[in-house]
Formats: structure tokens, sequence, C-alpha cells
């Protein structure tokens, strides 16, 4: 589920002439046994709004006085959102003649034509207060209290992103409310104002528009009101803009350092930019001081789901969850165990809006199903990133939506993602790519291929420093200091622990990888640094040094470019 909670209003919207239908009060229950939530937002006062409708007890939090008061029925406690009216205020009115007045916990009520009374009133008295309608009625309340400013301190409450509500109202004071949340609906009967700020306006008036959006949120959920809030850029053609949206699982493949986590983070950006929450796998070390997002794990330190999960509980924080500290043949398991608590998360909450699983042929192998990785049957907002597709769970791999196919490499990762899916591979894949092109290919009735221009990311993009310096590589990736005839196995799998073993070793052996032009080789092929392996290739050509000599320039030229910067920042 992607919407998870309604948020109506009363008067002229749930209700006609302040009684709710029993067909309304059957599609609010509906809705509630699908799980999600209900919320009443309402400028009438709590004690008038219990006398009409005794049924308060079926949602979980009511906003009275139009945003100024939270009750919780479950609990029946009151929590003010706004101070009280002051006195002198009624007391004007009284004395400018204004007779219907209502005096609630923060609101001051009456009705049209006494909105002028009133704003004589707080002109003379000099008041921080503001004057909101509601077809004739006129409700006076401290300046920024709204229904939005009272649903957001609800859903606070309820650690609810305001992109998984629907609203529905009928009034000037529900356009902030239809404005706030992930979808805004209009009954028929609204005013031509408010169906405008709406996304769509319902064919049924009062309880009946109700029951019909009610119905369209259990039968198709996201998919009956996909409008630009939740839509995400990922880059542009000639025909204009490329997005993706929560009901997306998005590939992006291509060879290593051609630009598959710069475009991961570039999206991160456009995803704070919407409010969506999102949380970040990072076996690498590439997401290290991502803008907007807290970094739990390092490559001394590992993560646990506990404290992944205790920060996702708050809608605002975005997490990257860092697996430098776990060897390469744990990674899938603590992805599996993280996995099954953020499934759980997202079917109570809806969020996180979006999964970035970097390196997902690590944590989503194609050796294990899908049960033992902990993969809920719908993985919609999801993005994974790898070099090696047909190395991703088959299961991961079928429910992959749409593919960011980057480099040399682009064409064959379509045609490998095409095989394991079943599909036909798509026309126009042998015109050669642009530097700053990349195919994109969306799974669909019409499966053409388009050549987009790729979002860039505003932050400086770190590559993979923490976890060559200080992580952990896989056997295939690290260094072995063998020496002349395979006389040892040293094993260096990071740079901190190459640097230590080129210390201690004894100079034939470090002579030797030197002279076959093994270091340069490795950082250019396993570390993928052709700057580094640039000057190592310097070092190993230049036969005037000693071995000392060589070791000294070598490990200097490591540490500028990894060991001193990863250690200032610790």
């Amino acid at each position: 589920m992607y919407f998870m909670a309604l948020a109506t209003d009363y008067d002229g919207t749930l209700a006609d002439h302040g009684a709710v239908s029993p067909e309304s009060l059957e599609a609010l229950k509906r809705l509630k046994e699908t799980g999600r939530k209900l919320l009443l937002v309402t400028g009438r006062e709590l004690p008038d709004l219990k006398r009409v409708f005794p049924h308060t007890a079926l949602f979980d939090k009511v906003v009275a006085e139009n945003g100024a008061l939270l009750y919780s029925p479950d609990s029946e406690e009151e929590r003010p959102l706004a101070p009280s009216p002051p006195p002198a205020f009624v007391e004007r009115l009284r004395q400018k003649g204004v007779d219907r007045i209502s005096v609630g916990r923060s609101i001051v009520a009456t009705w049209e034509p006494h909105q002028t009374a009133a704003l004589e009133a707080i002109n003379e008295l000099g008041l921080e207060l503001e004057i909101i309608f509601n077809k004739g009625a006129v409700m006076v309340l401290p300046s920024g209290v709204n229904k939005a400013t009272g649903l957001k301190s609800a859903l606070k409450e309820m650690q609810l992103s305001f992109l998984n509500v629907v609203a529905v109202g009928d009034a000037e004071n529900d356009h902030a409310l239809l404005r706030m949340c992930g979808c805004g609906a209009a009954v028929a009967n609204a005013l031509p104002a408010l169906k405008d700020t709406a996304d769509f306006v319902l064919e049924g008036a009062r309880g009946a528009g109700v029951e019909e959006l009610i119905s369209q949120v259990i039968e198709r959920d996201y998919a009956f009101c996909a409008n630009a809030r939740h839509l995400v850029p990922i880059g542009e053609d000639d025909e204009g803009p490329v997005e993706i949206g929560p009901s997306d699982v998005l590939l992006i493949a291509g060879s290593s350092g051609i630009g598959k986590s710069t475009l991961a983070t570039a999206l991160s950006e456009r995803f704070r930019e919407r409010r969506c929450q999102f949380c970040v796998f990072d076996p690498e070390g590439d997401y290290e001081g991502l803008e907007g997002a807290v970094t739990v794990g390092s490559s001394s330190v590992t993560p646990t789901d506990r404290e992944v999960l205790e920060l996702l509980a708050n809608p605002d924080d975005n997490v990257v969850v860092s697996a430098l500290g776990f060897e390469l043949k744990e990674r899938p398991a603590f992805f599996a165990e993280l996995m099954s608590g953020l499934s759980a998360l997202r079917a109570r909450k809806g969020r996180p809006h979006w999964l970035i699983i970097d390196e997902a042929h690590h944590l989503m192998p194609a050796s294990r199903d899908s049960a033992s990785l902990a993969l809920s049957n719908d993985i919609s907002g999801t993005i994974m990133i790898t070099v090696h597709p047909d190395s991703v769970s088959p299961n991961a791999l079928a429910a992959v939506t749409a593919v960011a196919a980057l480099g040399p490499r682009a064409r064959e990762v379509i045609e490998t993602v095409c095989g394991a899916v079943g599909e036909v591979t798509p026309d126009g894949l042998d015109e050669p790519l642009e530097d700053d092109e990349v195919l994109l290919w969306r799974r669909s009735s019409d499966a053409r291929v388009r050549r987009i221009r790729v979002e860039k990311p505003r932050q400086v993009h770190k590559r993979h420093t923490r976890k060559y310096a200080e992580g952990h590589l896989g056997e295939e990736a690290s260094f072995y200091f063998r020496g002349p005839e395979n006389k040892m196995k040293l094993r260096a799998h990071n740079l901190i622990i190459f640097l230590q073993i080129a210390e201690g070793i004894d100079d034939e052996t470090w002579e030797y990888h030197l002279r076959a032009g093994d270091y340069s080789k490795w950082f250019e092929e396993r570390i993928g640094d052709p700057d580094l392996a640039q000057e190592a290739a310097g070092i190993e050509e230049d036969r005037s040094l000693s071995p000392a000599e060589s070791r000294q320039r070598l490990a200097e030229a490591v540490r500028r470019r990894y060991t001193a910067p990863a250690s200032e920042k610790d």
C-alpha cells in the first residue's frame, strides 16, 4: 500500500446537513479494515462535533477547530495546538453587535456578514489573528493556524508522511489541506475554487463522493492519483522530462566507474525536494556524507537493523546504511534481516518511499532465493544499482519496471535484463551513445528505448573512498603479495592493509611486484582509480629509485587520495 490514510472534512463532505449516512459509515469501516488510518479534519468545535457525530471512535485522530485542537478518540486526550482566544477580542465583537458567537479552545466563530466587525476588532486591538471562511461561516484563529497545520501535528504523532495521505473537502478552508497531502480530492458539491485546487473532482456529492474516493483508494491505491508530487525526474530527452514514480522499480546498471552512484546521488536530491523519505544500502562507502541523510555504520562499526529502523520512524529522516564493516560474505544476511524490518515498516507506514540498493548483485545475489533475501511481493519504490545485472536475484529482476543503462555496456545491460525477464529486446540499441547519454528502457506496451541526459547531483560525489581505504574488498579484488615463485600469499583487502604489508615485506618481494607493474594494474583494474594508477606506473618505471624510496613515494600517493582524507573525516 502507498496511500495509508484518509483525511476528510466533515460538513459538506462526509456529512450532509450535519449527518453521516449509514453507507458512508460502512465505507469508513471498510477502509479501516485494510489497515489504513482515518483522520477527521473539521472546523467544528469538539463538543459540537461529538453531539452531532457519535462515531468519532472510528477515527484515529480528529483535528478540530480548523487545525487548533488535536483529539485522540482512543484515549480521549485533547491537545490544543494554538493559544486561547483573547477575551478582549470576544468582548469587542459583542460591543460591535455580533451576537452569534461561538468560542472554542482557540477558535472564535461567527457568520457572514460579521467578518467586517471581526476585522475591525483585530485591527483596533492590534492582534495577530486571521479570518478563515467556510461557506458562510467566519472563523477567527491565531495567524498561521489552519487544517494543514493541524493535520501535520496529527501525522507527526502517527509517524505518517503527508505524501501517503489522501484528503477530501468542499470549502474555502480546505485549500491548505488538499495542497499539503499526497492527493487532494473535491466532492462534487465543492466550491469551484476548491475544485481547481484538487487533483481531481469526485462524481458524487458529500458522503457519496467520500464513498467513491474510498473505493478508489482500496481498489487502485496509488494508481488512481499519480500526480506530480510523487514523480521524480531521472533525466530528459528531446520529448521532455523522464520521470519515475512510487510504483517503479528502477535498475541502474553499467560498467564500473561510469556514473551509476552519481545518478543515484542526484536522485536522492530530487527525493529530498519532494519530501520523499529514502534509505540507502551502501556496501562500498559511495554515499558517506550524503546531504540530508544520517549515516549508520562505518568501516569499523557495523550497523544494526534496530538503529536504522529507529531513525526511519521519523518521516523527515533519511538514512544511509554503511556495510563497510561487514565482510563481503556477511552482507546478504544483514541485508535480508534489515529488509524484513523495512518491509514491515512500509506495510504500516508506506515509507521509506524509496530504497536505493547499491551493489545489488552482492546484497541480492542470484544464488539466493527471494525467501532468504526477505523480499516482499511488492518492492516498488526501489532503485537497484549493479555492474552485473545477470548476478542479481531473478525475483528482483522480475520486479524491474525500468532500466537505466550507462556506458559502453549499455546495450548489453538491456539485452541481459530482457533475457532474464523474458522480454523481447527493444529496437534502438545499435546507435552509439553520446558521452552524456543514458539508455532508458521501460517495460510497457510502448517498450522503446529513450536516450536521455540524466540528472546531475549538486553535491560533490566521492567514489568508494572509504571502501578502498578501510573496507573489505572481496578475494578477487584484493591484492596478493606473492613474490617470486609464489613463495607467499599475503592478502591486502584494502589500501590501509596494502600499505601496512608493503612496509613489512622484504625488498625482493616488493621489487618483484613493482617491476611487473602489479601495483598500477591493481589500482587501475580493481580500485578503479586511473590517476593513482598513472602515478604508480611512473614510480614503477623509475629504475633510479631504491626499494625504500619507491615504497615511500607509492605510500604518499595512496595516502594523498584515500587514507588521509578518510582519517580527517573521522
